[in-house]
């Protein structure tokens, strides 16, 4: 097994691959840098009872690998997600509680997004999946959806930066779609996260919706997604991006450096769609009408906030955090999908074994909507 570098060469791809007794992966062997990331030959997973074996035909990559890797949901991470890759890439100390769930079970094949094809069931398994091309739900609820408690795909067990690997059958949705593979590997966790958010917020026709990092993968879902609700949005997003948010739906950008107050004025939006965090969180608060929402699911721009409690009590605001789906939030994106309600946004495909380059130019951001990984 090698470190993997973008300098390494693409592997051919055969259109369709049954399962052998080994595969190619990239395997993170703890938190740290690049060089914590082995691309190579392991084995391919054995199923158990209730599972079902995927090929892998398209990985988006999301934030959430890069922040695993070098242990950002630590408590001992203080700084932005930007700024934590710059001060860790050459740290190789393992976090206890970097991971979602405390630690991350290293060795571990990341990969949250997965577009694949069914190729094998567990014995006694229903093989009526075998060769369906599915999405697979990362985010999994192994107590129930009446409990909290979650699993996510590529942190807490291995993912899809493979050629294959190993879910429960019912974590693997069919997808009847004209999509490629590419375009579908770009959807579960972007846009499973940004519709859980609407969804826990109780977003509705005619609201105002105010999205923060708009531009990344689960800002400019977050755009689709409350437009096709009826929603009116106001997205915020860099000055080089504000035209290519407009294009995909919102009806007023923000460039993220202006002074929100005085673009919105207080109490003028009823959610806030938000994944950055950081300096301006007091103001998400502030443009809040009395009795207004807010969602969150990340803080790129930073985890520690100031926040005024008066702002909060006062105006009866609602906070979500959001990290594990509710029970429709996954089939809805099926069927938004089979209906042509969404738009994919796929910036740029690596092969798998480029993922160096990819996570790479990922933390650049220049791009708008998605990074994918096809494997060999």
């Amino acid at each position: 097994m090698k470190h993997a570098n973008e300098q390494s060469q693409p592997l051919a791809r055969p259109p369709f691959a049954s399962a052998a007794t080994g595969m190619k992966a990239v395997v993170t062997i703890g938190n740290g840098g690049y060089e914590q990331l082995h691309y190579g030959d392991v084995a391919v997973p054995t199923l158990n009872p209730g599972e079902v074996l995927v090929q892998v035909l398209a990985a988006g990559v999301n934030n959430t690998e890069i922040n695993t890797r070098l242990g950002w949901y630590s408590a001992s991470v203080t700084t932005d997600t930007a700024g934590s890759a710059t001060a860790q890439q050459a740290s190789a100390k393992h976090k206890t509680d970097g991971g979602w769930n405390a630690a991350t079970p290293f060795p571990l094949i990341q990969g949250t997004d997965c577009c694949g094809r069914v190729v094998a069931v567990a014995p006694e398994g229903d093989a009526y999946l075998i060769g369906s091309r599915v999405l697979v739900r990362p985010c999994m609820r192994p107590d129930g959806f009446g409990s909290m408690n979650n699993v996510w795909m590529g942190s807490d067990f291995d993912g899809a930066f493979a050629q294959f690997v190993k879910v429960p059958a019912s974590e693997v949705f069919a997808v009847q779609s004209d999509w490629s593979d590419a375009e579908l590997g770009s959807i579960p966790c972007a846009y499973g996260t940004a519709e859980n958010m609407l969804h826990r917020a109780a977003v509705c026709a005619g609201e105002h919706v105010l999205i923060a990092g708009a531009s990344g993968g689960v800002g400019s879902a977050a755009v689709q997604l409350a437009k096709r609700r009826g929603a009116r949005v106001t997205a915020i997003a860099g000055k080089t991006k504000m035209a290519q948010v407009r294009l995909i739906g919102a009806d007023h950008v923000i460039d993220r450096h202006d002074d929100l107050l005085a673009s919105l004025g207080e109490d003028s939006v009823d959610v806030v769609i938000d994944n950055v965090a950081g300096p301006a969180f007091g103001d998400l608060l502030k443009v809040l009408k009395r009795g207004g929402r807010y969602a969150s699911s990340g803080a790129i721009g930073g985890p520690l906030v100031e926040m005024d409690m008066r702002t909060f009590y006062l105006k009866g605001l609602t906070l979500f955090g959001c990290t594990a789906w509710e029970e429709p939030v996954f089939p809805n994106l099926i069927g938004y999908i089979e209906r042509g309600e969404l738009r994919p946004l796929v910036a740029k495909c690596f092969p798998l074994d480029h993922i160096v380059q990819a996570q790479r130019e990922f933390l650049e951001k220049i791009h708008v909507g998605k990074f994918v990984l096809i494997p060999p």
